[in-house]
């Protein structure tokens, strides 16, 4: 029998398989021990986007009901434990390539009974000491700047399977998405309205399970 061919889907996790990005409630719900802000110092370049985060996660100061409750608020994508069964019997292999905290991540795809191949910042949780963030300095895809290598992941990706799918929704994912041939580019948010903007191909989407859909429509992307 003909084997099937080795297809590969790698997707951001904030903001595009869920509707927000934990670090935009974080900021705006979750009391902060933060004397000043650190996504300034990220803009104005003397931090990085690894430090910056850091510094935000870890001064916040919050209960584990507030960490739920702004989980939850994330809003994950409800369709999206049948979009990955859906993809997976296909075999489409789904790697998560996130500059945010794993933390969080497995805690969101295990409460739905998701299991997926995720590359992120680890970290811990405690009301006294926030949300700590640490380098992933032993991950094949380590990056002192912002933890995670996305294009690192998506070149990787691209070395088994020509035509890797990358979705995404942020400026973090310009560069992988601009690796991935057009039609096999999937943007939402800031990342869909650049593209627009400079007259780039790339497919939209609201919802992640839409991605999944798509794919299984046409082969290939």
């Amino acid at each position: 029998m003909r084997k099937r061919p080795l297809r590969i889907l790698v997707s951001d996790f904030d903001g595009t398989m869920t509707k927000h990005d934990f670090f935009d409630l974080a900021r705006r719900d979750l009391p902060s021990a933060a004397g000043h802000d650190y996504w300034q110092d990220y803009v104005d370049g003397r931090i990085t986007h690894f430090e910056a985060l850091q510094g935000i996660f870890g001064a916040i100061r919050t209960d584990w009901a507030g960490m739920e409750g702004v989980m939850d608020r994330m809003e994950l994508d409800p369709a999206l434990p049948e979009a990955v069964a859906r993809l997976q019997t296909a075999g489409w292999r789904i790697i998560v390539a996130s500059a945010g905290c794993g933390w969080y991540i497995e805690r969101l795809l295990d409460k739905v009974g998701v299991r997926l191949e995720v590359y992120a910042n680890p970290g811990e949780f405690a009301p006294e000491t926030g949300l700590r963030l640490t380098l992933p300095t032993t991950s094949p895809y380590f990056r002192y700047e912002t933890g995670i290598d996305k294009p690192g992941i998506v070149r990787a990706a691209l070395e088994r399977d020509p035509q890797a799918v990358f979705a995404g929704d942020g400026r973090p994912d310009l560069a992988p998405a601009s690796l991935v041939s057009p039609d096999c580019r999937f943007a939402t948010g800031w990342l869909a309205h650049h593209f627009q903007n400079i007259g780039e191909p790339f497919h939209p989407f609201e919802t992640w399970s839409q991605i999944a859909t798509c794919l299984l429509e046409k082969t290939p992307c």
